[in-house]
């Protein structure tokens, strides 16, 4: 078994840590758990580091136990946050639930019949039944308010960063999730819990819970958030969250993401987001770092994160559309591509719209490309660039400025993709009824 905690400190993934929590790892098989909020169907990239922690956790020879919100979900917590959110109902929630817990998979080994099989857990299945004054009576008479008053995430709220103070519903967040440490504490021998350096006070709340109910040993260990170099959100970009689905953000996208960042995040990153060894990372930075415009630390980075939340098949799709845009690539390169990835591979370029029963009924390239889409300013100028090589349609060199267009040589139906010269493209888009 590998030691979990110098895995986690190698890879710069610990925050703070309980006295005693390395000792216990390296006594025993533990039980440990992980929160994660099911506000929305889908995880993004900044849930990766904690999922991270769980896949470490269970290939170091422990029990880890992916614990959904399905409770909580319903209040909302105030760490890290200016305002409460939404709440959310029970349908949407378990529709939550099933979609991250298919996501989880990829990442941990749920199915095994290895003691330290992954479990999904959910926290409204033992809070849906308890009462109110039940609550009040057994759970909260151990946490006095001056305790819970005491923490940063509730003094942050009432200290002016939040526009509408912070809420009673919000208030017990940190109790009831303090209780859910104390549940599977109690019902599934769970003695750690796992979060971000923001659930410090939270999780130290369920310590405090069981030490003062029942005794039992409890510790508790954080990673930091992750930020990138200029000190800014990670996993944010201009277009919003980077996702797992890939009905929200393709795994072209998701590729681009990651092939992307820069090279002192890139260092961080792959230790953080991959399941690599120690010794093959450093060899990659020192290889990087020889060279850093071949960017072999971000395109190893790109591949192991796309194959892991995706698949190897995707990691290629996503190569050859990179290529498509960055270096020599075929029609049939193009072809391959679903709508949404050549979308996105062409988010940036000029488009066109142009009438469907147009193409359908043939048009030669130099009307469809100045008359029909401002393309080219000229027909003069368009037949000279054609007659020089220039001008290429769907990856193919257009011989002739009156070659015929026809519904046959739309791509997924209904694009043309028209380039000149080497990095000089447009997209023309096909309206109407077919």
């Amino acid at each position: 078994m590998k030691d979990f905690v110098k895995e986690l400190t190698w890879r710069g993934m610990i925050h703070q840590m309980m006295p005693g929590t390395e000792e216990l790892l390296n006594k025993e098989q533990v039980t440990a758990y992980l929160g994660i909020d099911p506000t929305a169907d889908s995880l993004h990239i900044g849930h990766l580091c904690g999922v991270m922690m769980l896949r470490h956790f269970q290939r170091c020879g422990h029990k880890p136990l992916a614990l959904i919100g399905g409770a909580t979900g319903m209040i909302g917590d105030p760490s890290g946050k200016s305002q409460e959110r939404n709440l959310l109902d029970e349908e949407t929630l378990r529709h939550n639930v099933a979609c991250i817990k298919k996501q989880l998979e990829r990442f941990l080994d749920f199915d095994s019949d290895a003691p330290n099989h992954a479990e999904l857990v959910n926290n409204y299945d033992w809070m849906k039944d308890f009462k109110f004054l039940d609550f009040v009576r057994d759970i909260g008479k151990h946490i006095t308010v001056n305790y819970m008053m005491a923490k940063e995430s509730v003094q942050k709220r009432l200290n002016g960063e939040a526009r509408d103070g912070l809420s009673f519903t919000e208030f017990t967040y940190q109790l009831l999730q303090g209780y859910d440490f104390l549940y599977l504490n109690e019902h599934k021998n769970c003695k750690l819990q796992l979060g971000g350096a923001d659930q410090w006070g939270n999780i130290t709340t369920g310590s405090e819970l069981i030490r003062r109910m029942n005794g039992n040993e409890c510790y508790a260990l954080t990673c930091p958030l992750v930020t990138k170099s200029d000190g800014k959100k990670f996993g944010k970009t201009e277009s919003g969250n980077i996702w797992l689905d890939r009905n929200y953000t393709s795994p072209y996208v998701f590729y681009q993401f990651w092939l992307n960042v820069p090279d002192e995040d890139a260092k961080r990153y792959i230790k953080i987001f991959t399941s690599l060894e120690e010794e093959e990372i450093n060899d990659l930075i020192a290889a990087h770092d020889t060279d850093p415009g071949r960017r072999i630390l971000q395109k190893r980075l790109a591949e192991e994160v796309t194959t892991m939340v995706h698949s190897r098949e995707d990691l290629d799709m996503a190569i050859e559309a990179s290529n498509i845009l960055f270096g020599k690539s075929t029609k049939e390169s193009l072809l391959k591509l679903d709508e949404q990835t050549l979308l996105d591979v062409f988010a940036g370029v000029p488009q066109f719209e142009v009438s469907r029963a147009d193409i359908e009924a043939g048009i030669k390239a130099v009307d469809l490309c100045v008359d029909k889409a401002a393309v080219f300013p000229s027909k003069g100028e368009m037949k000279t660039l054609v007659k020089g090589g220039g001008v290429s349609l769907n990856k193919e060199k257009l011989a002739q400025a009156d070659q015929m267009i026809t519904a046959n040589d739309l791509l997924d139906g209904k694009y043309l993709l028209v380039q000149q010269g080497k990095k000089k493209y447009f997209l023309i888009i096909a309206k109407g009824g077919f």
